[in-house]
C-alpha cells in the first residue's frame, strides 16, 4: 500500500450474509464512525441492523460521496469495491463465511420476505460465489492503495476477542474491545454448519 494519504476510508465487505452489518455494529460500538443512512431498517435477519449507505449503488457513476467516508467505516458490498477509485487509501475488512451458511441464511431471508429462493441450485451458487471472491481477491492484492484483513465470521462470533485487537490494529486507530466484544450475540449466530 502506498503511504498513506490522511484520506483513508475503512470498508467492510464480503458476500451477502456474511456478517458484515455484524461487523458495522462492533466498529459503531468500538468508537468508529460510520457512513451509514438507518434507510434499510432492521428486521428478523438483522435485529440490530444492516448499516448500509444508498449511495453506494452509485458507486460507479458518481464517487463525490466517498469525501464523506474518510476516517469512517462503510459498507460495500464486493461487487462494489471495483468501482473504489484512486485518491483514497482503503482498509478493506472482507468478512468470510462458510458458503452453506450464506445459502442456507439467504434462503431463510427471502422465504421470511415471501420471495422465492426458486433459482440456481446451491452447488451453482458455490460455484459462482467461489469464483467471484477468486477473482476479487487476487484483485485486490494488486491495488496498491488497498490493505485487505480477512475476517472469518465463525472465529468472529466465538472468540472474538483476538479479532478484536487485530482489526483496532488492522485499522490503526484505538477502539473500545470490552465495547466491541459486548455486541457480539452468539444467539445471532443462526445458520451454523
Amino acid at each position: 500500500m502506498t503511504e498513506a494519504s490522511g484520506k483513508t476510508v475503512v470498508v467492510v465487505s464480503g458476500l451477502p450474509r456474511s456478517g458484515t452489518s455484524l461487523m458495522m455494529q462492533m466498529l459503531q460500538a468500538g468508537g468508529m464512525p460510520l457512513l451509514c443512512d438507518g434507510r434499510r431498517a432492521s428486521d428478523e435477519d438483522n435485529p440490530q441492523g444492516y448499516f448500509e449507505y444508498e449511495k453506494v449503488k452509485t458507486l460507479k457513476k458518481d464517487a463525490s460521496w466517498l469525501a464523506e467516508a474518510v476516517g469512517k467505516a462503510v459498507k460495500i458490498i464486493t461487487t462494489h469495491l471495483y468501482d473504489l477509485p484512486a485518491g483514497y487509501d482503503y482498509k478493506v475488512i472482507f468478512m468470510e463465511r462458510d458458503l452453506r451458511e450464506i445459502l442456507l441464511s439467504q434462503k431463510k431471508m427471502l422465504r421470511r420476505r415471501g420471495e422465492t429462493d426458486e433459482g440456481p441450485s446451491d452447488e451453482v451458487m458455490s460455484g459462482h460465489f467461489m469464483n467471484h471472491v477468486k477473482r476479487l481477491k487476487e484483485w485486490l492484492f494488486e491495488q496498491p492503495h488497498m490493505e485487505v484483513m480477512f475476517c472469518s465470521y465463525r472465529e468472529l462470533v466465538e472468540d472474538p476477542s483476538p479479532l478484536c485487537n487485530q482489526i483496532a490494529a488492522f485499522i490503526g486507530q484505538p477502539l473500545d474491545i470490552p465495547a466491541m466484544l459486548g455486541a457480539v450475540d452468539e444467539k445471532l449466530y443462526r445458520n451454523r454448519m
